[in-house]
């Protein structure tokens, strides 16, 4: 037996490197009836006779999962949102934001397409760059045209495993080809008639850049809640949690409780307001997916 991480699944297939060597492997024909799909970015045991005629035999515990996308065992997640074509949509953001803190992983947040913005949007995106600043993200403006911010990406991702994720036509696939402009990977402009982009990236897949594993994802504009209890949200938003302790009640859900630290922050904008709202407009979409089901 062997082991070896999973770096591409395609097509029932999947792809795990081992060294030097990458083998093909199919999955064990009990995955299914155990409940067991195995993602990219899995540390897996192996058998296989040649390079193209493998069997994954079993999934190690992983320190976490995304489900969109579908990938395992990440240490961080690089949030590429454009400020224009498609507009910065910092709801989204935000949403992204509460599942990666959800599953423990880093992020970093890039605004891409600097180089399209005006000066009255440049002020506009440097007010916003503060805002997660304040709370402790690291925010970097990015333009794959002029390499702005390129180079700042680079130590990032020394010795880690990456996800590259955003909504479509943001320009996470050409980020990455100037990160590593021998990948070629596809890329098209974003519709303008949907004002999205098209999905140039069809599965998930592990590449090696800057002494990581960094991972291209199909892009997708939506994320919901299933995985988070509302009690949990409070803990998605880094500047609330470190205020629940002064909240009066146990629980408060930071809403109508009396003497809650947290809207009292807002008050004394100590905390984004558009935070706040976000975080309320989230607690309602995860109460209406629980009476649901």
């Amino acid at each position: 037996m062997a082991e070896g991480r999973i770096i591409k699944a395609l097509s029932g297939f999947y792809y795990v490197a081992d060294g030097e060597n990458t083998i093909q492997c199919r999955g064990r024909g009990n995955f299914r009836k155990r409940k067991i799909t195995p993602l990219v970015g899995d540390i897996v045991e192996y058998e296989a006779e040649n390079m193209t005629d493998g069997y994954v035999l079993e999934v190690y515990e992983r320190k976490n999962a995304l489900i969109r996308p579908p990938i395992a065992n990440v240490d961080q997640a690089i949030l590429v949102f454009s400020i224009k074509e498609p507009d910065l949509n910092l709801q989204l953001l935000d949403k992204f934001l509460v599942h990666i803190e959800a599953n423990d992983i880093e992020p970093l947040i890039c605004f891409s397409k600097y180089d399209l913005a005006d000066e009255t949007l440049k002020h506009q995106v440097d007010e916003i760059v503060k805002q997660y600043e304040q709370v402790g993200y690291t925010v970097l403006l990015t333009s794959t045209i002029e390499e702005e911010g390129i180079k700042k990406i680079r130590p990032f991702l020394t010795n880690n495993i990456s996800v590259v994720a955003g909504q479509s036509g943001v320009g996470k696939s050409s980020l990455l080809n100037a990160l590593e402009p021998s990948l070629h990977i596809e890329t098209n402009n974003i519709s303008m008639h949907l004002g999205r982009g098209k999905h140039t990236t069809r599965h998930v897949e592990l590449l090696q850049i800057e002494g990581g594993l960094v991972a291209d994802t199909p892009g997708f504009s939506s994320l919901d809640f299933h995985n988070i209890e509302a009690e949990d949200l409070t803990y998605c938003f880094p500047e609330m949690r470190a205020l629940i302790n002064d909240c009066k009640f146990r629980g408060c859900t930071h809403t109508q409780e009396p003497k809650c630290a947290v809207r009292e922050a807002v008050e004394g904008e100590k905390i984004s307001s558009s935070r706040y709202k976000h975080y309320v407009e989230f607690l309602q979409e995860i109460k209406s997916q629980k009476r649901r089901y």
